[in-house]
């Protein structure tokens, strides 16, 4: 008997096949049959009538900091509403272990560093996970049965180095019995079902203290070692980020990128790569890293959002403007002293200088502040601006732009929310994208879902993308936008049957309704632990989704199944060879 029939759905099954009308059965967690319309005769507990709707396989959301958030929402909000059934986590270099058994004050190390670089809540780290892990296994084993999405995680470089090092894990370099030591480490995780290895050497990653990550001070040839040990376990990855990632790879980069995948044998993926018609020469320099990796045995994988997600700023609050070049000391000062920077011109004369340089990359596109939007306001002289654009306040005003804001915020002690306009929304851009997403090592994802929670929330863009497709821009068709999103992320990673809809796969799937399939706008809410807040987005269109076969959320809602299981390499991913 099957357990559910899906009867008369539109099946789009993931390997950009034409669409066909069908009846699936579930059976076990798998997808036991497919057939047409009427043609099944097994008798099912359950069935439902899909005409009218699409069936696709779970999408597969591969950069995710999904880590800490599973263990107080094991449905890893909102990507499983918006379709996301399995999640890649543990990247940038980031894990919550493995944690030295002897030094608890690790962990809060730990914590402080995920708060700062990943923008999570320290109160949520510290009420919502237990902390009982010390290996990486461990830590695994403490989600295994108890979350609703399929989950795998990289090992983070910083993690390691820090485990190994201690404090000297910052600022210092391995001695050769410490470096077999991380590496012993590092096996050890990859045994206990570890993806691989992610690591960072970002200029923007700073940790709780303001220092430079651990992983940031390590050399090639300790990079390169870590590299080699992932070549010894099947079904294991690289991811890293350097900081050309933000614009334009030197050459140095270049070549350790290129390197750590020929060492490894496996493919390597960033994020994430910004395309802007405004800056053309942007795209084709980030593909040489995977062009060079190609002729050399590698692979190297680019990451990139096929929706614009919007981020909020603040001068209050630590958000994407600190890390514009000699900004971060002015907006780490106490308030009255910030206020009282922000208002003097010589200074702000400077950080404008300084945030159209071009040290400050990607960066530079958020000194537009005549395109910035007032959010929330708290004070009486900014009552009616919420909504407004800084270029028409400051007109009326007679003020320059970010005169303009710097006074909207002071009259709020600086908590005003800002939303930066795009610059990179034009039809030109939009055409740059569609070709670049024709690329041979360009994939969908980068949305940071699960961190920056209360800045950004990327997590939405599998709907939003797919509405787009449907009744927006239709720059891909819907076959083709759904591939994207499910059967190449998981060849990618060389999951185990799954990111289809075929006889035999695991039922990871989404129904959903292609006439209104999108995703609602980005509200705050304050419902993570300590009641901290964080951005939401409601899914509209998805019926429902399955992960094993079980279903997980019905018409936005989730159904408190917790089917999902941890992804362990070897076991449920294969190796994707680069030989």
């Amino acid at each position: 008997m099957l357990d559910h029939l899906i009867r008369a759905a539109t099946v789009v099954d993931g390997t950009g096949a034409p669409a066909r009308v069908a009846d699936v059965g579930i059976r076990d967690g798998r997808i036991a049959v497919i057939a047409a319309p009427g043609a099944v005769s097994e008798e099912a507990r359950t069935s439902e009538d899909a005409q009218g709707l699409v069936l696709a396989p779970g999408f597969v959301d591969p950069h995710t900091h999904y880590d800490a958030q599973l263990f107080w929402d094991p449905y890893a909000t909102p990507s499983l509403n918006h379709g996301v059934t399995t999640v890649a986590g543990g990247n940038c270099g980031f894990t919550l272990a493995p944690l030295h058994p002897g030094r608890p004050e690790d962990a809060d190390y730990t914590r402080r560093m995920m708060s700062k670089v990943e923008g999570m809540s320290l109160v949520s780290l510290e009420e919502g996970a237990p902390w009982t892990w010390s290996s990486f296994g461990e830590y695994l084993d403490a989600l295994e049965g108890r979350i609703a999405v399929n989950a795998g995680f990289m090992v983070g470089h910083c993690a390691l180095r820090r485990y190994v090092m201690g404090a000297d894990a910052v600022g210092g370099q391995p001695t050769p019995a410490q470096l077999e030591e991380m590496l012993r480490l590092f096996h050890d995780a990859m045994d206990a079902g570890a993806w691989g290895l992610s690591t960072t050497q970002s200029s923007t990653h700073s940790d709780g203290d303001g220092q430079p990550v651990a992983s940031r001070h390590a050399r090639p040839d300790e990079l390169l070692a870590l590299s080699r040990a992932v070549a010894e376990h099947e079904g294991t990855q690289l991811e890293a980020i350097v900081a050309g990632c933000l614009d334009q790879f030197g050459d140095d980069e270049i070549d350790l990128l290129v390197e750590m995948s020929v060492a490894a044998g496996r493919p390597l993926n960033w994020n994430v790569l910004t395309i802007d018609a405004a800056v053309p020469e942007r795209v084709p320099r980030q593909l040489v890293p995977s062009e060079r990796a190609r002729q050399a045995g590698g692979r190297v994988v680019a990451l990139t959002m096929p929706i614009l997600t919007p981020m909020n700023m603040s001068l209050g609050t630590f958000c994407a403007l600190n890390l514009i070049p000699g900004w971060g000391d002015i907006l780490a000062l106490p308030v009255p002293e910030r206020i009282a920077k922000l208002r003097d011109p010589a200074v702000r004369a400077e950080m404008l200088r300084r945030a159209d340089s071009k040290k400050a990359g990607v960066f530079r596109r958020l000194a537009r502040f005549d395109r910035y939007v007032i959010g929330d306001t708290y004070s009486t002289g900014n009552e009616g601006l919420t909504g407004r654009v800084v270029a028409d306040i400051a007109a009326e005003r007679g003020q320059d732009p970010f005169t303009c804001l710097v006074e909207i915020c002071a009259a709020d002690r600086l908590r005003t929310v800002l939303w930066p306009m795009p610059t990179d929304n034009d039809p030109d851009s939009w055409a740059l994208r569609a070709r670049t997403w024709q690329h041979e090592d360009v994939l969908l994802g980068g949305s940071d879902a699960g961190a920056h929670l209360d800045r950004m929330c990327g997590a939405p863009y599998t709907t939003r993308f797919l509405g787009d497709c449907l009744r927006g821009r239709k720059l891909v068709g819907l076959e083709q936008a759904v591939k994207m999103l499910t059967d190449d992320p998981a060849q990618l990673f060389g999951l185990r049957e799954r990111g289809r809809i075929t006889e035999g796969h695991h039922a990871d799937l989404v129904l959903f309704d292609p006439a209104r399939i999108d995703a609602g706008k980005a509200t705050l809410v304050h419902d993570l632990p300590g009641d901290s807040p964080r951005l939401d987005s409601k899914a509209i269109g998805v019926n429902a989704v399955w992960v094993n076969g079980v279903e997980v959320i019905r018409e936005d809602v989730v159904t408190g199944a917790v089917p999902g299981t941890i992804l362990r390499s070897g076991r449920d991913t294969r190796t994707v060879s680069t030989k």
